[in-house]
């Protein structure tokens, strides 16, 4: 699954792809924009951890979890 974090004040973007579930994301972003945490931590499928404060999340942007096909396809 395709994610990117928009940050604010901030021209780009985090993007990364994962191999976590849109609901577990949806649920840990929910639970970071609630005040539990104070930031959100998602990891990519390579096994990077990205920590980004609540506080300068703009959005997140949750793709689609099928995996993109290569060559040609009938």
């Amino acid at each position: 699954m395709d994610i990117r974090i928009g940050i604010f004040n901030s021209p780009r973007e985090i993007g990364f792809e994962t191999s976590q579930p849109a609901n577990e994301i949806e649920e840990t972003v929910a639970a970071a924009l609630a005040g539990q945490t104070g930031y959100l931590k998602l990891s990519d499928s390579k096994g990077r951890v990205y920590i980004v404060p609540t506080i300068g999340l703009a959005y997140v942007e949750l793709g689609s979890e099928e995996s993109r096909r290569v060559g040609f396809v009938a």
